[in-house]
């Protein structure tokens, strides 16, 4: 009883600590935005408010937040800023997936304890190339005498200017077979180059540059999972159940402060029908977003990565898509002129929620994904 007391009592903290940041990060997010910045300065507070170790366990140092607590924390923050909510989400999950191995799986505490340690002590930031590798990976991995010269460009590296570790791998050929390794690459290697590339419709803030890999020198010892290239393997059952419900928190967040937006715009007017109407199905689809996304925090929670959780992820995964852009359209419609102007930051927020169409799995993959699992059939090599 005391433990659950503990961990109560540290996620409090940690969203009452995402609570106390919004207000500065609202005010800086348009500037941002604006001049295609990085959120450094959000960064910084991050981590001097616990955030970045919020995932740790607490016998690590972290704050020992659970996947719910940090889907919440995930929320309120993108809520003022998208990009920073986005963008820290990449580093959440790249924390969680560990963080998880340390609490469910004994074998793999060692394993993952260095790792953790470091970003509670040190509020290292942790990048993801998921986006850009996926199942299929890229990037080559050329066998050399104890380990492999890897040179790669990944994309959509959210976070990139500010870290300091990234989470990805590099394909091997390997008698006659593609193989994905898995590594860590350490971003002040003289081998990385972070390349000045993210000029977008939304998110413009995240920092998702290309990073280049040229010729870093990776050992065999530092090399933790293997895995063939364009197949389904437990370690990504893992990756995805774990990854996606937390992503999908900070298009929620963005949905919503939206619809705080638009409310508050339709409220200086005449009551009317069609006001009414638009704020009913504005309000209507965002209890579906909601829904959806504490669906895919219940998957999570299963504790049992599969195939089948990656199904039931993705259509999570795909619902909170679909609401939340529909609600950010129902803002703009509800707002009308208004919501056209920069001032009114909501034309930021329509721009910013289209991005979450473009994680895996997109809409035709997940409907061929779970049309084969109703049908019985192999998902193996559906990505």
């Amino acid at each position: 009883m005391t433990q659950v007391a503990n961990i109560a009592h540290q996620s409090e903290s940690i969203v009452d600590a995402a609570k106390s940041l919004t207000k500065v990060f609202a005010e800086r997010a348009s500037g941002n935005d604006e001049n295609d910045r990085f959120v450094a300065d959000n960064y910084a507070d991050l981590k001097t408010s616990g955030l970045i170790s919020a995932g740790v366990p607490s016998d690590l140092g972290g704050g020992g937040a659970s996947i719910r607590e940090l889907c919440d924390v995930l929320k309120i923050i993108a809520g003022a800023c998208g990009s920073t909510g986005l963008a820290l989400s990449m580093h959440t999950h790249q924390v969680a997936v560990p963080a998880w191995r340390w609490y469910n799986q004994e074998a793999a505490r060692d394993l993952v304890a260095p790792l953790l340690r470091r970003v509670a002590e040190d509020k290292i930031v942790l990048l993801s190339s998921g986006g850009s590798d996926w199942i299929g990976g890229s990037g080559v991995a050329e066998k050399v005498e104890g380990g492999y010269r890897i040179t790669a460009r990944k994309m959509f590296s959210s976070g990139a200017p500010a870290g300091d570790l990234l989470m990805t791998g590099a394909i091997s050929e390997e008698d006659g077979a593609r193989i994905v390794l898995h590594f860590g690459v350490p971003m002040a290697a003289p081998e990385v180059t972070v390349l000045d590339t993210w000029r977008t419709l939304g998110m413009r803030g995240t920092g998702s540059h290309d990073i280049k890999i040229d010729g870093l020198f990776i050992p065999d010892d530092k090399i933790p999972v293997r895995r063939k290239a364009g197949e389904w393997h437990p370690a990504f059952h893992l990756i995805a159940t774990i990854a996606f419900p937390l992503i999908y928190s900070a298009y929620l967040g963005v949905a919503q402060s939206a619809r705080d937006i638009a409310i508050d715009i339709a409220k200086k007017r005449p009551v009317s029908h069609r006001t009414q109407s638009i704020a009913g199905r504005m309000d209507t689809a965002l209890t579906a977003a909601h829904l959806a996304r504490n669906y895919m925090i219940d998957v999570a929670e299963r504790n049992a990565p599969s195939a089948q959780t990656i199904n039931d992820t993705m259509i999570g995964r795909r619902l909170v898509e679909e609401h939340t852009i529909k609600v950010v359209e129902l803002a703009m419609e509800l707002a009308g002129g208004l919501g056209f102007y920069r001032k009114t930051d909501l034309e930021r927020r329509f721009r910013d929620i289209q991005a979450a169409r473009y994680h895996p799995l997109q809409k035709d993959v997940q409907s061929e994904y779970v049309g084969a699992m109703a049908l019985g059939h192999s998902v193996d090599h559906i990505f």
